[in-house]
């Protein structure tokens, strides 16, 4: 079969290409923040091991951790407003479970990188009668970043790219303009490259920062 590519005739179509690739970043950032912000308090109410708080922060981790967060956009738009009554409008319900699932994976990139730091930098710090937040705020967090860059970005990195699945409930992001377009057009083979060649341009140097920040920046443990 012998077929013709045909990108001139997406040219109309362009302005879709970039509201779609807005609202693609407008959710990347978004659960980028909101689900740093979950990461980070869950990650340290973890220190504190208190049992019954830290076994239901673990069944949070691991719920969205180990089901498929496609799983979890379709049942948290279909099912839970079944559940709770409550009708949920599908850019409510993309930005919360994206930011609950990148919660998840921020807050054990929190809590490991601040195990990471020794002991002895705890001791010192309580020696000099510095209070609890103050030792983690002032002396443990500072430590702990250089570690928590590298996984921090390959996260936030695959933030971007689980934007493309709240396409199945009708939010209007890259993938989801695309799926327009062909149906318009009937020509997947350039919309698609073209929607691959935006994530590419995107993803790309993002994971060499990764890549440079893991390489060069984890914590010496002397």
């Amino acid at each position: 079969m012998h077929y013709v590519w045909d990108f001139a005739i997406l040219g109309k179509y362009s302005h879709l290409f970039w509201l779609g690739l807005g609202w693609t970043l407008v959710y990347t950032i978004g659960s980028i923040v909101i689900g740093s912000l979950i990461g980070l308090v869950v990650g340290i109410l973890r220190l504190r091991r208190l049992r019954v708080i830290d076994w239901l922060l673990v069944a949070y981790i691991e719920l969205f951790r180990c089901t498929p967060l496609l799983v979890q956009i379709i049942w948290f738009y279909y099912a839970f407003p079944v559940v709770v009554g409550v009708n949920i409008p599908a850019h409510v319900a993309a930005m919360s479970v994206l930011s609950l699932y990148g919660g998840a994976f921020y807050a054990e990139i929190v809590r490991g990188s601040i195990e990471s730091v020794p002991r002895g930098q705890w001791d010192a710090a309580r020696a000099l009668g510095l209070r609890p937040w103050r030792v983690l705020r002032l002396v443990i967090l500072p430590q702990a970043l250089k570690p928590m860059l590298a996984p921090y970005v390959n996260q936030s990195v695959t933030q971007l790219k689980n934007t493309s699945l709240v396409s199945v409930i009708a939010v209007p992001d890259l993938v989801y303009n695309a799926t327009l377009i062909n149906a318009d057009t009937y020509r997947p083979l350039e919309v698609y490259t073209i929607v691959a060649l935006i994530y590419f341009a995107i993803l790309f140097p993002a994971t060499l920062i990764g890549r440079r920040l893991e390489s060069g920046m984890t914590y010496d443990r002397v």
